[in-house]
């Protein structure tokens, strides 16, 4: 019950960050994306399908947790299939922690985002990917979905 309380305060943390950056002039807050790495990716589901302010995801190193059992108020996978922001999901081939066949692959599989505006990215590497590799992916992705910066 604690841990549910914590994501959710985590989550309600969240949003009101967002509605703090609305009232900034030097802050674009209809261009925002979520950024996700390891368990940031792998918690982003219930984020992106409860806050609409998000216009893209990247989710660095995510998946299902094995061998968990939460919640389903706060279960990641419970929220998957209401995720339908543009979202590009970077892996690892070799990932101890949400390894490609049965916790990267699934989770990418069940999310609810149209598939010509979610993208799956598998590199050498463990719970990584090429620093190239990933700039180059996650900026080719901010700029379909949030423009250029200027």
């Amino acid at each position: 019950v604690a841990f549910q309380q914590v994501r959710i305060r985590q989550t309600n943390d969240l949003r009101r960050t967002i509605d703090y950056l609305a009232t900034r002039r030097d802050i674009d807050s209809t261009k925002l994306a979520y950024y996700g790495y390891s368990a940031g990716g792998g918690e982003a589901p219930a984020v992106l399908a409860l806050e609409p302010r998000f216009r893209a995801a990247v989710l660095y190193m995510a998946g299902l947790w094995e061998q968990q059992r939460r919640f389903p108020e706060i279960e990641p996978v419970t929220f998957l299939p209401r995720v339908h922001v543009p979202v590009i999901m970077l892996s690892g081939g070799l990932d101890d922690i949400f390894p490609l066949e049965t916790s990267a692959k699934p989770f990418f599989r069940l999310l609810g985002t149209p598939a010509n505006d979610k993208k799956h990215v598998i590199a050498p590497g463990s719970h990584f990917v090429p620093r190239s590799t990933l700039i180059r992916e996650v900026l080719d992705w901010l700029d379909r979905y949030l423009g250029p910066v200027k």
